[in-house]
């Protein structure tokens, strides 16, 4: 079945080309390190500020949308752009390219994995690279909450967030819709606690107006809402057909239809993104599955943030693994490959589906004053969360060991003092000055890190 396109805007008079889009989300998608922070702020650096195709309002619609679906928010905010550019066929290419060099790097560093383990050269280099992405984290935090706090209410509920979801281990999906709720009463009563002065955003962005885009609100006809359904019906069958057809070939016990069964399911739940289901997916792969050993879920979630692309591809580790243990009669090196292929394949197919679908009925109501102000609390909100993600890294990373605390609704990681690795911290310290203050590039920042982290743990 042909994919048509499902949003008019295509065909609007924004001069963009699919090719010189394609370009630059290419050049995007590898320079997607971070984590989606990371991932956002490079978007928002070269769609809003550099090329100034979408506008600074849009462009935060858009992302608090993404931030209500599952599965990883940076990649489905690319589909999302690429949509409102060239339609079906953009969202298609933006974000396909979007999860490309994460997927061949990770593939890559999982041959690496099994083939060499714990060598003291790779060892190094994931030692140093953490430190530059804890750097890239921090920058991104700033960047975000720079544009999306721009009000008391706003870092309030920042503020509110980071403590819930630290201190009392709530979950991210009822910070969200806590903060949806609170933003949308407030538009109900008449506060106009999260309203920001319309005009030019200043520094961090421009008017939806100035933007190749436009600001006009998008209007979907009827030819285009079977469209849309048309195109929605076939994004799902090409991710659910295949899953069952493998299924009744190889039977539930194969290690492959449990891996498109066991990802399939967790690409419909993983709300708040990696991190939400790290514990969940890493004790299903160890105790239930068997496809890890303990610990190895770390090693996989440390690959994972030294490679562009969104920080989910920590399953496509646990997918190759997986069918690299339990190949059948396959060579071992190829079972993997195709688990990483098919869990990949299952985690990222339903994120099309869901800007395809909603997507056309988020751009209806941009102009709406309560959908607006939801959409605003729940962008601080976030910011909130991406700041727990940060520190939850950084305590990882510069310290060897941390102590959970429970005492009554108060839940979090301690760090153990006596564990503090002063090597870490100088690496760190290192990094955020290279970014903040050499303001070298991301690409070289990593190369630098990787190298310095090579170097020391070699001497």
């Amino acid at each position: 079945m042909t994919l048509s396109p499902v949003s008019d805007l295509s065909r609007h008079e924004h001069g963009i080309s699919q090719r010189e889009a394609t370009r630059v989300f290419a050049r995007i998608a590898a320079l997607s390190f971070g984590g989606p922070a990371g991932q956002i702020a490079v978007m928002h650096r070269i769609l809003v500020e550099e090329k100034r195709w979408i506008g600074e309002g849009r462009f935060l619609h858009a992302l608090n949308f993404c931030m209500l679906l599952p599965g990883p928010e940076a990649q489905q905010l690319a589909t999302y752009v690429g949509w409102l550019l060239h339609g079906t066929r953009g969202g298609l290419i933006a974000g396909g390219l979007f999860v490309l060099p994460g997927f061949l790097a990770m593939l890559g560093l999982s041959f690496v994995y099994v083939a060499f383990g714990h060598v003291p050269l790779v060892t190094g280099l994931l030692f140093g690279l953490k430190a530059a992405v804890i750097a890239i984290v921090l920058q991104a935090v700033l960047r975000v909450g720079r544009r999306a706090l721009r009000t008391p209410a706003a870092r309030a509920v920042a503020t509110a967030a980071f403590l819930a979801i630290f201190v009392l281990a709530v979950p991210f999906p009822a910070i969200v819709l806590g903060a949806g709720l609170l933003g949308f009463l407030a538009s109900r009563m008449g506060w106009s606690l999260f309203a920001v002065p319309p005009g030019p955003a200043g520094a961090d962005g421009f008017g939806d107006a100035a933007s190749a885009l436009g600001a006009g609100l998008h209007r979907a006809g009827p030819t285009e809402r079977r469209a849309t359904l048309r195109v929605c019906a076939a994004v799902a069958a090409i991710w659910l057909v295949p899953v069952v057809l493998l299924v009744l070939w190889l039977g539930r016990a194969d290690v492959f239809a449990e891996i498109a069964l066991f990802f399939s399911q967790m690409a419909v739940v993983t709300f708040g993104g990696a991190y939400a289901v790290l514990a969940y997916v890493a004790q299903q792969a160890v105790e239930v599955h068997g496809w890890l050993r303990p610990g190895e879920m770390l090693d996989g979630l440390g690959l994972a943030e030294t490679t562009p692309g969104p920080l989910i591809m920590v399953t496509q580790f646990v997918g190759f693994l997986g069918a690299f243990r339990q190949p059948g009669g396959l060579d071992p090196y190829l079972a993997g490959t195709l688990g990483a292929v098919l869990t990949t394949f299952v985690t990222f197919a339903p994120c099309f589906l869901w800007i395809f679908a909603g997507a056309p009925f988020v751009e209806r109501l941009r102009g709406n004053r309560s959908l607006g102000f939801a959409l605003a609390a729940i962008s601080a909100a976030v910011v909130g969360v991406i700041a727990n993600l940060g520190l939850w890294f950084a305590l990882h990373a510069l310290f060897r060991q941390t102590a959970p605390v429970d005492v009554g609704w108060v839940r979090f990681d301690m760090p153990v003092l006596a564990s503090f690795d002063p090597a870490a911290a100088g690496l760190t310290v290192l990094a955020v000055l290279l970014l903040f203050v050499g303001r070298v590039g991301v690409p070289l920042l990593i190369a630098l890190a990787g190298a310095a982290g090579a170097a020391w743990t070699l001497v």
